[in-house]
């Protein structure tokens, strides 16, 4: 499954963005991986190796899970100070708490839309922050 795109919710407004993550490598074994797995694991590691102070983007393991084009694209964007967007690429926030996103993460259940499926995911215990993720075989 690839990630495709993603939107974010928060506040009425909709930003949209291209991710391609891939769900079929590292620690989610693709026999069984659902879209709300390969989403769930994806950001699991993302806000763990961001809560170690390290920049995701830049960690090899990011490979795992996202498509070399893309990770190849957005670390020239970084190296340019030109990333999009006012937060970071996949959160989409500036700030948040690492240790609350992690513990209230809730992946919904994907909708399949002519072979993309669409994972709803929110974070948060209070100030709640959503984004959509669309993945494709």
């Amino acid at each position: 499954m690839r990630v495709i795109l993603k939107y974010h919710f928060r506040r009425c407004q909709c930003l949209t963005f291209l991710v391609t993550l891939l769900g079929v490598r590292g620690a989610v074994a693709q026999d069984n991986s659902t879209p709300e797995v390969i989403t769930k694991a994806f950001y699991s590691w993302y806000i763990r190796i961001d809560s170690q102070g390290k920049f995701p983007l830049l960690d090899d393991r990011i490979f795992l899970y996202v498509e070399k084009k893309t990770i190849n694209a957005l670390r020239g964007d970084y190296r340019r100070g030109t990333l999009p967007g006012d937060g970071d690429y996949f959160t989409k926030v500036q700030d948040y708490d690492e240790k609350d996103w992690e513990n209230s993460m809730a992946v919904h259940p994907a909708i399949m839309l002519e072979g993309v499926a669409v994972v709803p995911i929110t974070f948060g215990s209070n100030e709640k922050v959503s984004v959509l993720v669309f993945l494709r075989k």
